[in-house]
């Protein structure tokens, strides 16, 4: 993998991790569109993911840095009681809904392994990714969301939560399932939006964590394209602090069929790319 494709790759990983339409998707397809010969099923190809989304974690940490400076303070119980209690079950949901995407992706991790270098999967699952936007959005229509994230019960949140174990099929989008989640369980496009980029921390920067062991034990991989990879991971970092801040603006903007559009992207480009691999 050249300087250039890294590049390209983090920019679009950076893009593509917060908005709902698949970054992992999107990182099996463009190679095999572009007529790169990267080798997605290469002992280094998957750890030079995790340091993308390493790089994507720690933008959504510095994002939402209020976030969690107020989280902590709650924890710790300075703040005012109604403020310490709103904090702390915001914060207890936000634990909740970790524990079974972290299960589950333990779980169907290897048997989901495979499809990591199959483009055309990957556009089919675009495709579908589609329409679980599309028709979330129409069943969030029915149901008018009026709820705060604080009101979110428990259940709904492990719910929410085991969402995020689709995003292990490539094409199917980790923020696009939450939000949809979300979105289904009464909350606004912004908070249902906010859950799933808090949800990702945690999540995202886990599964490096869990990654990074393996990569440095590949001492022939990062002589020879670790500064390559740590370059890419900050890319992709900062790309994605665009996108956060681009997307909260736009739900904020938008609490009316605001998924629509990414639906209608993922069912061209997933249909586009079947056609043209």
């Amino acid at each position: 993998m050249t300087l250039l494709q890294s590049l390209v790759i983090a920019i679009l990983q950076g893009a593509t991790e917060l908005f709902p339409v698949s970054s992992l998707g999107h990182a099996v397809i463009l190679p095999r569109l572009l007529g790169w010969a990267i080798n997605q099923k290469a002992p280094d190809f998957l750890p030079f993911l995790v340091v993308l989304h390493l790089g994507t974690a720690f933008a959504l940490l510095i994002y939402f840095w209020r976030d969690w400076y107020g989280f902590a303070r709650a924890v710790f119980g300075q703040g005012t009681p109604e403020t310490i209690q709103t904090e702390r079950r915001v914060f207890g949901l936000v634990v909740a809904a970790t524990v079974p995407a972290v299960v589950l992706g333990f779980a169907l991790e290897h048997t989901l392994r495979g499809f990591f270098g199959s483009p055309q999967l990957a556009a089919i699952f675009l495709i579908v990714n589609g329409f679980i936007l599309f028709i979330g959005e129409r069943i969030r229509r029915r149901n008018k969301g009026t709820k705060s994230l604080a009101s979110v019960s428990w259940k709904t949140a492990l719910v929410i939560g085991a969402c995020q174990a689709l995003a292990l099929i490539p094409g199917i989008s980790r923020s696009g399932a939450t939000m949809v989640g979300g979105l289904l369980a009464g909350l606004t496009h912004k908070d249902a939006a906010r859950f799933s980029f808090l949800l990702a921390t945690p999540v995202i920067a886990g599964a490096g964590v869990l990654e990074v062991p393996k990569l440095l034990h590949m001492h022939d991989v990062i002589a020879a394209e670790g500064g390559m990879m740590v370059t890419a991971g900050i890319v992709a970092g900062i790309t994605a602090y665009a996108s956060t801040a681009l997307l909260m603006h736009y739900f904020k903007k938008h609490d009316l069929e605001a998924l629509n559009p990414f639906a209608y992207y993922c069912w061209a480009a997933g249909l586009v790319a079947y056609l043209a691999i």
